[in-house]
Protein backbone atom coordinates (compact mmCIF):
# COMPACT_ATOMS: atom_id res chain seq x y z
CA UNK A 1 0.00 0.00 0.00
CA UNK A 2 1.25 3.67 -1.18
CA UNK A 3 2.99 5.44 2.08
CA UNK A 4 -0.28 7.95 1.63
CA UNK A 5 -2.34 5.48 1.73
CA UNK A 6 -1.04 4.16 5.03
CA UNK A 7 -0.61 7.64 6.89
CA UNK A 8 -4.26 8.64 5.71
CA UNK A 9 -5.74 5.32 6.82
CA UNK A 10 -3.54 5.64 10.49
CA UNK A 11 -5.06 9.32 10.82
CA UNK A 12 -8.63 8.22 9.98
CA UNK A 13 -8.09 5.42 12.87
CA UNK A 14 -6.57 7.98 15.40
CA UNK A 15 -9.60 10.17 14.63
CA UNK A 16 -12.40 7.24 14.68
CA UNK A 17 -10.86 5.50 17.77
CA UNK A 18 -12.11 7.95 20.34
CA UNK A 19 -15.41 8.49 19.02
CA UNK A 20 -16.29 4.92 18.57
CA UNK A 21 -14.96 4.13 22.20
CA UNK A 22 -17.31 6.97 23.39
CA UNK A 23 -20.37 5.91 21.97
CA UNK A 24 -19.29 2.56 23.68
CA UNK A 25 -18.66 3.72 26.46
CA UNK A 26 -21.68 5.74 26.27
CA UNK A 27 -24.20 2.65 25.24
CA UNK A 28 -22.53 0.47 27.88
CA UNK A 29 -23.58 3.33 30.59
CA UNK A 30 -26.84 3.68 29.16
CA UNK A 31 -27.20 -0.21 28.80
CA UNK A 32 -26.55 -0.30 32.59
CA UNK A 33 -28.63 2.07 33.96
CA UNK A 34 -31.77 0.75 31.55
CA UNK A 35 -31.40 -2.50 33.17
CA UNK A 36 -31.81 -1.79 36.69
CA UNK A 37 -35.31 -0.41 35.99
CA UNK A 38 -36.30 -4.05 35.15
CA UNK A 39 -36.97 -7.30 36.75
CA UNK A 40 -33.76 -9.07 37.17
CA UNK A 41 -34.87 -12.76 36.67
CA UNK A 42 -36.65 -11.36 33.38
CA UNK A 43 -33.57 -9.47 32.37
CA UNK A 44 -31.24 -12.28 32.53
CA UNK A 45 -33.52 -14.82 30.63
CA UNK A 46 -33.95 -12.27 28.20
CA UNK A 47 -30.01 -11.69 27.79
CA UNK A 48 -29.00 -15.59 28.22
CA UNK A 49 -31.62 -15.72 25.05
CA UNK A 50 -30.27 -13.13 23.20
CA UNK A 51 -26.44 -14.17 24.30
CA UNK A 52 -27.87 -18.01 22.90
CA UNK A 53 -28.75 -16.28 19.27
CA UNK A 54 -25.68 -13.70 18.77
CA UNK A 55 -22.82 -15.97 20.27
CA UNK A 56 -22.22 -18.42 17.54
CA UNK A 57 -21.98 -15.62 15.34
CA UNK A 58 -18.84 -14.58 17.09
CA UNK A 59 -15.23 -15.81 16.35
CA UNK A 60 -15.63 -16.27 20.10
CA UNK A 61 -17.46 -19.30 19.24
CA UNK A 62 -14.59 -20.99 17.18
CA UNK A 63 -12.39 -20.41 20.19
CA UNK A 64 -14.46 -21.73 22.75
CA UNK A 65 -14.75 -25.10 20.37
CA UNK A 66 -11.35 -25.31 19.53
CA UNK A 67 -10.75 -24.79 23.69
CA UNK A 68 -13.33 -27.55 24.54
CA UNK A 69 -12.27 -29.86 21.83
CA UNK A 70 -8.96 -30.03 23.59
CA UNK A 71 -9.95 -30.04 27.07
CA UNK A 72 -12.68 -32.91 26.73
CA UNK A 73 -10.95 -35.20 23.26
CA UNK A 74 -13.51 -37.74 24.70
CA UNK A 75 -16.88 -35.46 24.33
CA UNK A 76 -18.95 -35.63 21.09
CA UNK A 77 -19.29 -32.34 19.10
CA UNK A 78 -23.16 -32.68 20.11
CA UNK A 79 -21.53 -32.48 23.82
CA UNK A 80 -19.35 -29.51 22.82
CA UNK A 81 -22.17 -27.57 21.26
CA UNK A 82 -24.71 -28.01 24.28
CA UNK A 83 -22.06 -26.52 26.63
CA UNK A 84 -20.81 -23.93 24.73
CA UNK A 85 -24.68 -22.97 24.52
CA UNK A 86 -24.74 -23.35 28.23
CA UNK A 87 -21.26 -20.77 27.83
CA UNK A 88 -23.21 -18.18 26.05
CA UNK A 89 -26.31 -18.26 28.16
CA UNK A 90 -24.32 -17.82 31.67
CA UNK A 91 -22.58 -14.83 30.22
CA UNK A 92 -25.83 -12.82 29.31
CA UNK A 93 -27.38 -13.67 32.35
CA UNK A 94 -23.73 -12.32 34.42
CA UNK A 95 -24.62 -9.28 32.09
CA UNK A 96 -27.82 -8.83 33.24
CA UNK A 97 -26.71 -9.30 37.03
CA UNK A 98 -24.30 -6.72 36.84
CA UNK A 99 -26.48 -4.03 37.25
CA UNK A 100 -28.65 -5.56 40.32
CA UNK A 101 -25.48 -7.31 42.20
CA UNK A 102 -26.90 -5.58 45.25
CA UNK A 103 -30.46 -7.15 44.68
CA UNK A 104 -28.85 -10.74 43.62
CA UNK A 105 -26.57 -11.28 46.83
CA UNK A 106 -29.93 -11.93 49.58
CA UNK A 107 -27.99 -14.61 51.85
CA UNK A 108 -29.43 -13.75 55.00
CA UNK A 109 -26.94 -15.92 57.17
CA UNK A 110 -29.62 -16.51 59.78
CA UNK A 111 -31.95 -17.32 57.23
CA UNK A 112 -30.28 -19.57 55.04
CA UNK A 113 -32.35 -21.05 52.20
CA UNK A 114 -34.85 -17.83 52.54
CA UNK A 115 -33.07 -15.76 49.32
CA UNK A 116 -31.52 -16.23 45.98
CA UNK A 117 -28.40 -17.35 47.20
CA UNK A 118 -27.23 -20.96 49.19
CA UNK A 119 -24.21 -21.94 51.47
CA UNK A 120 -23.39 -24.76 53.23
CA UNK A 121 -22.98 -24.76 57.23
CA UNK A 122 -19.24 -26.00 56.36
CA UNK A 123 -18.38 -23.03 53.80
CA UNK A 124 -20.50 -20.03 56.45
CA UNK A 125 -17.78 -21.19 59.05
CA UNK A 126 -14.65 -21.11 57.16
CA UNK A 127 -16.02 -17.69 55.99
CA UNK A 128 -16.59 -16.97 60.05
CA UNK A 129 -13.38 -17.93 60.70
CA UNK A 130 -11.51 -15.91 57.87
CA UNK A 131 -13.54 -12.41 58.85
CA UNK A 132 -12.46 -13.16 62.31
CA UNK A 133 -9.14 -14.56 62.85
CA UNK A 134 -7.57 -11.01 62.37
CA UNK A 135 -5.32 -12.38 59.50
CA UNK A 136 -4.23 -11.59 56.02
CA UNK A 137 -5.77 -14.48 53.50
CA UNK A 138 -5.15 -15.15 49.47
CA UNK A 139 -8.33 -16.00 47.95
CA UNK A 140 -8.86 -17.44 44.50
CA UNK A 141 -11.10 -17.20 41.90
CA UNK A 142 -12.20 -17.85 38.56
CA UNK A 143 -14.73 -16.95 35.46
CA UNK A 144 -17.41 -19.76 36.70
CA UNK A 145 -20.92 -18.97 37.32
CA UNK A 146 -21.49 -15.73 38.25
CA UNK A 147 -17.65 -14.49 39.22
CA UNK A 148 -18.75 -10.73 40.15
CA UNK A 149 -20.72 -12.07 43.54
CA UNK A 150 -17.73 -13.19 45.73
CA UNK A 151 -16.69 -9.88 45.90
CA UNK A 152 -20.46 -8.80 46.65
CA UNK A 153 -20.43 -11.39 49.32
CA UNK A 154 -17.44 -10.05 50.85
CA UNK A 155 -18.96 -6.67 51.68
CA UNK A 156 -21.89 -7.99 52.54
CA UNK A 157 -20.75 -9.75 55.54
CA UNK A 158 -17.69 -8.34 56.60
CA UNK A 159 -14.73 -9.28 55.55
CA UNK A 160 -12.46 -6.73 54.90
CA UNK A 161 -10.83 -7.10 51.49
CA UNK A 162 -9.53 -5.78 48.12
CA UNK A 163 -10.18 -6.61 45.26
CA UNK A 164 -7.81 -7.11 41.83
CA UNK A 165 -9.98 -6.38 38.37
CA UNK A 166 -9.02 -5.63 34.97
CA UNK A 167 -9.93 -2.11 33.69
CA UNK A 168 -11.90 -2.19 30.33
CA UNK A 169 -9.79 -0.79 27.83
CA UNK A 170 -12.84 2.06 27.11
CA UNK A 171 -12.32 4.97 29.90
CA UNK A 172 -15.89 6.23 29.96
CA UNK A 173 -17.33 2.54 30.22
CA UNK A 174 -14.81 1.73 32.77
CA UNK A 175 -15.93 4.33 35.33
CA UNK A 176 -19.51 3.33 34.86
CA UNK A 177 -18.61 0.30 36.08
CA UNK A 178 -16.48 1.03 38.47
CA UNK A 179 -18.99 3.41 40.18
CA UNK A 180 -21.93 0.65 39.97
CA UNK A 181 -19.04 -1.69 41.81
CA UNK A 182 -18.11 0.82 44.34
CA UNK A 183 -20.86 0.47 45.61
CA UNK A 184 -20.68 -3.29 46.74
CA UNK A 185 -17.67 -4.46 46.64
CA UNK A 186 -14.62 -3.97 48.94
CA UNK A 187 -11.26 -2.03 47.68
CA UNK A 188 -10.84 -1.80 44.31
CA UNK A 189 -7.33 -2.59 42.75
CA UNK A 190 -6.91 -2.07 38.59
CA UNK A 191 -4.54 -4.48 37.10
CA UNK A 192 -1.13 -3.19 35.95
CA UNK A 193 2.39 -2.32 37.12
CA UNK A 194 1.44 -1.23 40.69
CA UNK A 195 -1.38 -3.99 41.16
CA UNK A 196 1.32 -6.46 43.23
CA UNK A 197 2.59 -4.08 45.82
CA UNK A 198 -0.55 -2.57 46.24
CA UNK A 199 -1.88 -6.33 46.96
CA UNK A 200 1.11 -7.00 48.97
CA UNK A 201 0.64 -4.29 50.96
CA UNK A 202 -3.38 -4.88 51.57
CA UNK A 203 -1.91 -8.57 52.98
CA UNK A 204 0.60 -6.37 54.89
CA UNK A 205 -2.33 -4.32 56.19
CA UNK A 206 -4.13 -7.82 57.52
CA UNK A 207 -6.83 -7.64 54.27
CA UNK A 208 -8.19 -10.55 52.16
CA UNK A 209 -6.49 -10.35 48.88
CA UNK A 210 -8.62 -11.87 45.99
CA UNK A 211 -8.68 -12.35 42.43
CA UNK A 212 -9.48 -13.72 39.37
CA UNK A 213 -6.49 -16.49 38.43
CA UNK A 214 -7.90 -18.36 35.69
CA UNK A 215 -6.58 -16.54 32.60
CA UNK A 216 -3.21 -17.09 30.32
CA UNK A 217 -0.91 -14.31 30.54
CA UNK A 218 2.01 -14.57 28.61
CA UNK A 219 4.77 -13.76 31.62
CA UNK A 220 3.14 -16.17 33.68
CA UNK A 221 4.30 -19.32 35.55
CA UNK A 222 4.19 -22.56 33.89
CA UNK A 223 1.88 -25.11 34.76
CA UNK A 224 -0.48 -27.92 33.49
CA UNK A 225 -4.16 -27.13 32.59
CA UNK A 226 -6.38 -30.19 31.16
CA UNK A 227 -3.26 -31.93 30.85
CA UNK A 228 -1.52 -28.90 28.28
CA UNK A 229 0.84 -26.49 29.20
CA UNK A 230 -0.03 -22.81 30.07
CA UNK A 231 0.86 -19.68 31.91
CA UNK A 232 -1.24 -19.31 35.44
CA UNK A 233 -1.24 -15.78 37.02
CA UNK A 234 1.83 -14.39 37.64
CA UNK A 235 0.80 -11.51 40.05
CA UNK A 236 -0.47 -14.05 42.42
CA UNK A 237 3.34 -16.18 42.22
CA UNK A 238 4.84 -12.93 43.12
CA UNK A 239 2.38 -12.34 46.17
CA UNK A 240 3.32 -16.29 47.13
CA UNK A 241 6.81 -15.59 46.57
CA UNK A 242 6.33 -12.24 48.82
CA UNK A 243 3.76 -13.43 51.71
CA UNK A 244 2.87 -16.32 53.12
CA UNK A 245 -0.93 -16.78 54.50
CA UNK A 246 -3.71 -18.78 54.36
CA UNK A 247 -4.95 -19.58 50.27
CA UNK A 248 -8.60 -20.49 50.04
CA UNK A 249 -10.81 -20.78 46.73
CA UNK A 250 -13.84 -19.64 46.43
CA UNK A 251 -16.84 -20.20 43.40
CA UNK A 252 -20.47 -19.65 42.71
CA UNK A 253 -22.49 -21.92 41.11
CA UNK A 254 -25.62 -21.11 39.39
CA UNK A 255 -28.77 -23.46 40.10
CA UNK A 256 -32.08 -24.09 38.62
CA UNK A 257 -34.54 -21.31 39.31
CA UNK A 258 -32.46 -18.50 39.38
CA UNK A 259 -30.34 -19.51 42.40
CA UNK A 260 -26.89 -19.72 43.41
CA UNK A 261 -24.31 -21.90 46.01
CA UNK A 262 -21.75 -20.28 47.34
CA UNK A 263 -18.44 -22.69 48.12
CA UNK A 264 -15.28 -21.59 50.30
CA UNK A 265 -12.75 -24.53 49.82
CA UNK A 266 -10.49 -25.53 52.39
CA UNK A 267 -7.22 -23.88 53.14
CA UNK A 268 -5.07 -24.81 50.12
CA UNK A 269 -2.00 -26.74 51.30
CA UNK A 270 0.95 -24.80 49.40
CA UNK A 271 3.76 -26.78 47.86
CA UNK A 272 7.26 -26.88 49.27
CA UNK A 273 10.56 -27.34 48.51
CA UNK A 274 13.36 -29.24 50.31
CA UNK A 275 13.96 -26.36 52.65
CA UNK A 276 10.26 -26.12 53.80
CA UNK A 277 10.22 -23.27 51.56
CA UNK A 278 6.71 -22.02 49.48
CA UNK A 279 7.49 -23.89 45.94
CA UNK A 280 5.61 -20.85 44.16
CA UNK A 281 5.30 -23.42 40.45
CA UNK A 282 4.20 -26.14 42.59
CA UNK A 283 1.65 -24.04 44.43
CA UNK A 284 0.33 -22.53 41.28
CA UNK A 285 -0.37 -25.94 39.99
CA UNK A 286 -2.15 -26.81 43.01
CA UNK A 287 -4.40 -23.98 42.75
CA UNK A 288 -4.80 -24.46 38.87
CA UNK A 289 -5.98 -28.12 39.65
CA UNK A 290 -8.51 -27.15 41.74
CA UNK A 291 -10.10 -24.69 39.26
CA UNK A 292 -9.70 -27.48 36.74
CA UNK A 293 -11.86 -29.62 38.95
CA UNK A 294 -14.47 -27.16 39.54
CA UNK A 295 -14.73 -26.66 35.69
CA UNK A 296 -14.95 -30.19 34.95
CA UNK A 297 -18.21 -30.17 37.44
CA UNK A 298 -20.16 -26.90 35.62
CA UNK A 299 -17.92 -26.95 32.31
CA UNK A 300 -21.07 -24.76 30.84
CA UNK A 301 -20.57 -22.57 33.50
CA UNK A 302 -17.24 -21.35 32.50
CA UNK A 303 -15.69 -18.71 30.25
CA UNK A 304 -14.05 -20.71 27.61
CA UNK A 305 -14.24 -17.80 24.90
CA UNK A 306 -10.78 -16.67 25.56
CA UNK A 307 -7.55 -18.38 24.25
CA UNK A 308 -6.18 -20.82 27.02
CA UNK A 309 -3.42 -22.30 25.59
CA UNK A 310 -0.48 -20.96 23.11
Amino acid sequence: MPPLLLRTRARLRDVVKPVSGAAIGALTIGLLRATRYFDPIKTANLFGRITQKIGPMLREQKIGRANLTAAFPEKSSDEIERILTGVWDNLGRIGAEFAHLDHVWDLDPDRLGNGRVEIEPKSKKLFERLRDDGKPALIFASHLGNWELPAVAAVAHGLNAAILYRRPNIASADRAIEQLRSVNMGTLIPAGREAPFKLAQALQNGQHVAMLVDQYFTNGVDVTFFGRKTKANPTLARLLRQIECPIHGVRIIRLPDHRFRAELSDEITPARDANGQIDVQGTMQVITSVIEGWIREYPDQWLWLHRRWR
